[in-house]
């Protein structure tokens, strides 16, 4: 009995650590990309706003893989994660500084690249890390997650509440919180990575074989699915805040948080979804979602855009936290650090690029003389994902096989 006792004080202090470190990461990344579009605007930085957001694209293809291949061969994840929050934190700090000082256009652009260089792999390796230490991942994973849900939902009150929606503390508020982060690891144990030892090509050490993954048939079609998806998702973000506040709702970051309530919530049911849907069903059901999200937003009626920032969270949720999950469960433990760099990196670097500039020129398209036409732009948005919801039931197979890496990737 006593030793129960302790094995269950154990697992609650692991899980405290999880519910830390997804906690402060999710509210450190929300104090800087939530507000930053109505920030770049009130200092005199709108128009480079779909730029701004795009870095985060550009990022994606580099550093996810190369910090993902890092943690799964050369150092602990621990550590990869803890240079990483460092480097975030300094250069949160020079891009929000650039932006109060008015350093430029581009001086700003480039703090801000640089700085989505370093917080671009934070996600992927922090889930590695999580998802390494769950014993039931398709169970656990969900409300361990909402955790971060919880962090960004606090991040953007905090934002908010100290009335930093148009302000740079925004920016100084989330690089402190970085370094909290950077503190925080020293909590976490230092697991060495499955394979530290022996030579390795540059294609290896770059993480590029990761690419052999996208062999297998229903890989190929969750990851393309979940990078389609990102294109019209990234434009809520820039776009919402806006359409807010023409519609006469101030508080914009409060406002855009009602969509991680949902997220939550989804998040706690995905466990059990996962039981007893097909995961084809679980993501279809996200894609579903997406369409009915932008479509009330259409409406271009504050309880429509309402609805629609809400809606995000459940399809959010259904797809891409579903898409980790099941490389968690299909891919062998010495890749997963890759396969959730390479996730990050289609997502966040070919769908969050066409996204962001793509959803641009659209709302550049959908705006004459100053005057955007929210139903159209939305309905575009809506269109897409609806595409992406019939390729990826015509695609997805869903069979049990494909559990490991191809033959070729298994041997690296």
């Amino acid at each position: 009995m006593c030793a129960g006792r302790v094995f269950s004080t154990l697992r609650r202090a692991e899980y405290a650590e999880l519910i830390g470190l997804f906690l402060l990461i999710g509210a450190a990344l929300a104090m800087w990309f939530v507000p930053l579009s109505a920030v770049l605007e009130a200092h005199g930085l709108g128009h480079i706003r779909p730029v701004a957001f795009a870095s985060s694209g550009v990022a994606a293809f580099i550093s996810p893989l190369l910090f993902g291949a890092m943690a799964d061969r050369h150092a602990s994840p621990a550590k990869v994660l803890r240079g990483l929050a460092l480097a975030t934190a300094m250069t949160v700090t020079l891009a929000t500084t650039a932006i109060r000082e008015g350093w430029g256009p581009l001086p700003v652009l480039a703090l801000i690249q640089l700085h989505s260089l370093c917080s671009a792999p934070t996600w992927s390796i922090a889930s590695t890390i999580i998802l390494a230490r769950l014993r039931d991942a398709p169970r656990e994973f969900g409300p361990v997650r909402a955790m971060a849900t919880f962090g960004w939902m606090g991040g953007c009150l905090w934002v908010s509440l100290i009335g930093a929606d148009r302000s740079t503390a925004s920016g100084y508020s989330g690089a402190a919180l970085w370094l909290v982060v950077v503190a925080f690891t020293f909590l976490l144990p230092a697991v060495e990575s499955p394979l530290a030892e022996g030579a390795r090509s540059w294609v290896q050490r770059l993480g590029l074989d990761a690419l052999t993954l996208l062999k297998i048939r229903d890989h190929r079609v969750v990851f393309l699915t979940t990078t389609l998806f990102t294109i019209p998702l990234a434009g809520f973000y820039p776009f919402a805040p806006p359409h807010l506040q023409e519609l006469g709702l101030e508080r914009m970051t409060a406002w855009m948080s009602l969509g991680q309530i949902t997220e939550v919530i989804a998040m706690f049911a995905l466990g059990g979804l996962i039981l007893r849907w097909r995961l084809k069903w679980i993501i279809g059901a996200g894609l579903g979602f997406g369409v009915l999200r932008f479509v009330v937003s259409a409406l271009d009626t504050p309880a429509g855009l309402i609805a629609g920032i809400v809606l995000h969270g459940c399809s959010f949720t259904l797809v891409s936290i579903t898409a980790q999950i099941y490389l968690d469960q299909r891919v062998e433990p010495s890749w997963r650090g890759r396969a959730q760099a390479l996730l990050s990196l289609m997502n966040g670097g070919f769908g969050n690029l066409f996204g962001y500039l793509g959803t641009g020129a659209w709302f550049a398209a959908c705006t004459t003389a100053g005057k955007t036409q929210w139903s159209s732009f939305w309905l575009g948005l809506a269109l897409s994902v609806a595409g992406v919801l019939v390729v990826f039931l015509m695609a997805y197979r869903g069979r049990s096989s494909g559990l490991a890496p191809p033959p070729s990737a298994r041997s690296g």
